[in-house]
């Protein structure tokens, strides 16, 4: 009976100390999870399904509940599956950005930079696509029909597949 109360005594105890150990430790940072698109959404709320660093939390923020983000820098952020129809994004940094099947359909991102950006499968329907910089970029089996791709640069960027761009 000793014994057993003994070892029921210490694993209390070790409880005890684990617990408040556990209470003193400073709180870490966590990187935000915003809910993955749903079907439901509507237009008037951008939901995009990534973990972003905290760096990058507040322009992300702005983008998603403004629907604005001109002259941002979003560059290597990951925005795969968003919905981000008619968004301004002109002037943007989305260099190395995480594009893969984004609804970017009448955005406009007239001027931004897309430099080795992954745009495979993604919207670009009636986007403006104006002086915008795809150099590098993914854009396989993108749909840029009825896209503005004037003075568009798409050096060195994957094409195959497109929809509706006139080369």
């Amino acid at each position: 009976m000793i014994f057993k109360k003994n070892t029921v005594i210490g694993a209390i105890a070790l409880l005890s100390s684990s617990i408040i150990i556990g209470c003193n430790r400073p709180e870490q940072p966590q990187a935000t999870t915003v809910p993955p698109v749903n079907s439901e959404q509507t237009a008037t709320q951008p939901v995009a399904q990534t973990n972003v660093a905290q760096t990058n939390n507040e322009t992300v923020n702005q983008l998603l509940s403004t629907r604005q983000c001109p002259g941002c820098d979003l560059q290597g952020v990951k925005l795969e599956r968003a919905d981000l129809n008619g968004v301004d994004l002109s002037n943007a940094n989305l260099s190395g950005a995480d594009l893969d099947k984004a609804n970017l359909s009448n955005a406009n991102l007239s001027g931004a930079n897309l430099t080795n950006a992954d745009l495979e499968d993604a919207n670009l329907t009636g986007a403006n696509l104006r002086d915008a910089n795809f150099q590098r970029a993914d854009l396989e089996d993108a749909n840029l029909t009825n896209a503005d791709v004037t003075g568009a640069n798409f050096q060195g960027a994957d094409l195959e597949g497109v929809i509706g761009l006139q080369r």
